[in-house]
C-alpha cells in the first residue's frame, strides 16, 4: 500500500463525513441563526430556546436524510472492502 493510494482513501473518507453530516449542520446552523434573530429582536435570553429547537431539527432532520445518508455510508463502506485487494497488493 502506498502513500498515495493511503491519501487517497482519506480524502474520499474526508468528503464522505462531510457529504453525510452536511444536512443535519447545516439545519442546525439554519435554526440557531433564526433563533438567535428572535432572542435579539425579543431580548428573550432563555438558556432551554437555544438548544431545543436545534435539537429537533436535527433529529428530524436525520429522519429525513437518514436512508440517504446510510446510502452513501455504505457504498462507501462497499467501495472500499471491493477494493481491498488492490490496496493490500
Amino acid at each position: 500500500m502506498t502513500d498515495q493510494v493511503v491519501v487517497s482513501i482519506a480524502k474520499e473518507a474526508v468528503l464522505t463525513i462531510l457529504l453525510v453530516t452536511g444536512p443535519a449542520l447545516g439545519i442546525g446552523m439554519l435554526v440557531g441563526l433564526l433563533v438567535s434573530i428572535f432572542q435579539a429582536t425579543t431580548q428573550i435570553q432563555e438558556q432551554t430556546l437555544t438548544f431545543v429547537p436545534k435539537i429537533v431539527a436535527v433529529l428530524v432532520s436525520i429522519v429525513v436524510f437518514g436512508p440517504w445518508m446510510l446510502r452513501i455510508l455504505v457504498d462507501f463502506a462497499h467501495r472500499l472492502l471491493s477494493n481491498l485487494h488492490a490496496y493490500i497488493m
